[in-house]
C-alpha cells in the first residue's frame, strides 16, 4: 500500500479555509499532512486522526514564536520558507485567530507582500505593452515592437503568482472589514 500521497492545492490565498478542512477530512482517513510540496501536498499514511489544520503568516519566526502555539495547543506540522506556517490540533481546540482585528492583521501583512512583490512586473507589464503598442514602425522594427509585446506576456504571466493572491486578499480585506 502507499505510504504517500500527493493532493492538488487549491491555492492558500484563495480557499484557505477550504484547504484547511480538506486537510482535516484527509487526516480522518489517515493521510496526515507532511509539508507543502509544489504546488500541492505531500500526506503520509498513520493513523486516522481528528484534527483541524490551521495557518499562520509570519517572517523570521524564532522558537518563542512556535512556542506560543504550543502552549495554545497547536503543533506546528510544517513551514513553506520562513514565512508560511501550518498547525495542527485536536478538534475543538480554540482557533488561532479568534477575533477580527487580528485576522485584519495577518491578512494586510499578507497583502503588503504580494504588493511588494507583484508592483514590479505590474510596471514592466504596463511599460512594455505600451512601448509595443506605441513603438512606430518609422523609429521601431517589427522586431523591436514584438519584443515588447513577448516581453509584457512574459511580465503578465509573472505577475499572475503574487497579483492573484494580493487581489484575494484584498477581497477577505474588504469582506471582514464590512462585517
Amino acid at each position: 500500500m502507499k505510504q504517500v500521497k500527493y493532493i492538488p492545492s487549491g491555492g492558500l490565498a484563495f480557499f484557505e479555509e477550504k484547504e484547511m478542512k480538506k486537510l482535516a477530512e484527509y487526516a480522518k482517513e489517515g493521510w496526515i499532512l507532511e509539508k507543502i510540496a509544489g504546488l500541492g501536498y505531500k500526506l503520509r499514511k498513520g493513523e486516522r486522526k481528528d484534527i483541524e489544520y490551521s495557518l499562520d503568516y509570519q517572517k523570521e519566526v524564532d522558537d518563542e514564536y512556535f512556542a506560543l502555539f504550543e502552549a495554545a495547543g497547536w503543533s506546528h506540522v510544517c513551514s513553506v520558507g520562513n514565512e508560511i506556517h501550518i498547525f495542527s490540533a485536536s478538534t475543538g481546540t480554540k482557533p488561532i485567530y479568534t477575533d477580527r482585528p487580528t485576522t485584519i492583521e495577518k491578512y494586510e501583512r499578507e497583502k503588503k507582500q504580494m504588493g511588494k512583490s507583484a508592483l514590479p512586473f505590474f510596471i514592466s507589464t504596463v511599460v512594455f505593452w505600451l512601448l509595443g503598442i506605441f513603438s512606430n514602425p518609422g523609429w521601431a522594427s517589427e522586431s523591436i515592437t514584438n519584443l515588447f509585446q513577448v516581453l509584457g506576456l512574459i511580465s503578465l504571466a509573472i505577475l499572475i503568482f503574487p497579483g492573484l493572491p494580493y487581489l484575494s486578499y484584498q477581497f477577505k480585506l474588504l469582506k471582514l472589514r464590512k462585517e
